[in-house]
This record gives C-alpha cells, structure tokens and sequence, in this order.
C-alpha cells in the first residue's frame, strides 16, 4: 500500500489545476512531479520548489532559503527553495509558483541518454 501523508495530499490537491501532477515517496520524504518532472520536494513537512538562474531571484525576494541536503558533515544546497508559506492555502498561488518550478525543471532536464537498439548475446 503507497505511503500517505496528509501534508502532501494537500499539496497534490492545491495542485490539481494543473496537469500531469503526482507525489511519489524517496528517501524520507516526497518528490512532487508534474508530467515525470521533479517540480519540488517534501522534507520535515516543508515544501520546496525547482529553482534555477531564471527563478532564484523570485525566491531570494521573498526572502525563501534552498533545501539543504546534509551529508557525512557537510551542507549541500539544492536547487530547490522553499514555497512561500501563503502558497500552502492558496491553489491559485501555489500553481503560479509551481509552474515557475515546471519551466526551471524544463529548463534544466537533462537530455535521456539514447538506448541501444542492439541485442546482447
């Protein structure tokens, strides 16, 4: 049976607007993808979203930190910063910000390495 959190079905559900989005559990807490893009993540029942050079300026405006991943005692920001906290009530808004998470996430895709159509024998 899929994990549930009810922190992130609100989530998914201010997000129904918008096509394609969907909640997946990973490593302690959640990915949120829109149409198989990772747009933003769950840790300690904070929502985070995509950023990259075109949409960091939004959230350092508003005075949103990164996701800090920390690991064998050091600290690794991601690209992914913290929702405006009035996103969290507001479907509206939190789509806005959110497909500002789906185009830096576009923006940002790497490329799927090319598979062999050889057969190995």
């Amino acid at each position: 049976m899929p994990k549930s959190d009810p922190f992130v079905d609100h989530l998914v559900e201010l997000l129904q607007p918008l096509e394609g989005v969907r909640a997946r559990a990973m490593f302690g807490g959640y990915g949120v993808y829109r149409n198989d893009l990772m747009i933003g993540l769950v840790a300690d029942d904070v929502f985070y979203l995509k950023a990259d050079d075109v949409t960091r300026p939004d959230f350092d405006a508003a005075g949103l930190g990164p996701f800090i991943y920390r690991s064998r005692g050091k600290e690794m920001p991601m690209p992914y910063f913290q929702a405006p906290p009035s996103t969290l009530e507001d479907s509206g808004e939190m789509c806005r910000w959110a497909a500002k998470a789906y185009d830096a996430a576009v923006r940002t895709a790497k490329p799927k390495a090319a598979r062999s159509r050889g057969r190995k024998g």
